[in-house]
């Protein structure tokens, strides 16, 4: 286990001040930015878990809320895609204002309609977003900009999710990137079987190993 600073952490963006949990490891040559998906928040038991893995490979994270409470409150909020977006790039802007993080290379992992915010971020910056991986992700909401995604991209789906699969399916087709495409066998939506979930962080923590630093 690396011995990793846990910072919490405000984060301005706009007009909303978003809480997060920044976990840097010595040394690290990356950090994942994480994008829950709607009805989650940093607290998510599931991407936690995977953070630790994350960070187990000498990697940071950063997971934050998207939301404030109150705009968390409203269903058509948590499906705004372009505001889930401006967060992340938000984010992402704040982290390299930091002496700590400046120099670090950026991924991103996204669950649900998380995963589209994070490739449609991933292509707003084009090369200086290093890596994405998206678990269960609605990555269909992110169709007009997947040709324009340059970095890394791994999408995770469960094989019993068919309906999810599917439309990952389609999104790979488009991208024009280093890209794979792992189904997990049996696995649903949550990946809440035994082991499905170590194999979704295992496969993330390897793609941002190999493409960070």
């Amino acid at each position: 286990m690396n011995d990793t600073t846990a910072n919490l952490v405000s984060i301005p963006v706009g007009d909303a001040v978003l809480e997060g949990d920044l976990r840097i490891p010595p040394g690290a040559s990356g950090l994942v930015v994480f994008a829950h998906g709607s009805g989650s928040s940093r607290k998510s038991p599931r991407n936690n878990f995977v953070a630790e893995v994350i960070r187990d490979r000498g990697v940071g994270t950063l997971l934050f809320d998207l939301l404030t409470e109150a705009e968390d409150e409203q269903y058509e909020t948590r499906f705004d895609i372009p505001l889930l977006t401006e967060r992340l790039l938000g984010a992402t802007e704040w982290l390299r204002g930091r002496d700590d993080t400046s120099d670090l290379d950026y991924g991103y992992f996204g669950s649900s309609t998380g995963a589209a915010a994070a490739l449609l971020a991933a292509a707003d910056l084009g090369d200086d977003a290093g890596a994405v991986v998206s678990r269960g992700g609605r990555v269909d909401l992110a169709s007009s900009r997947l040709g324009d995604v340059t970095a890394p991209t791994l999408f995770v789906v469960g094989g019993a999710d068919e309906p999810v699969l599917s439309l990952n399916r389609d999104a790979f087709a488009e991208l024009d990137c280093e890209k794979s495409l792992e189904v997990v066998a049996g696995a649903g939506h949550l990946f809440e079987g035994p082991g499905e979930l170590d194999e979704v962080a295992g496969l993330a923590a390897d793609w941002f190993e190999a493409n960070l630093g």
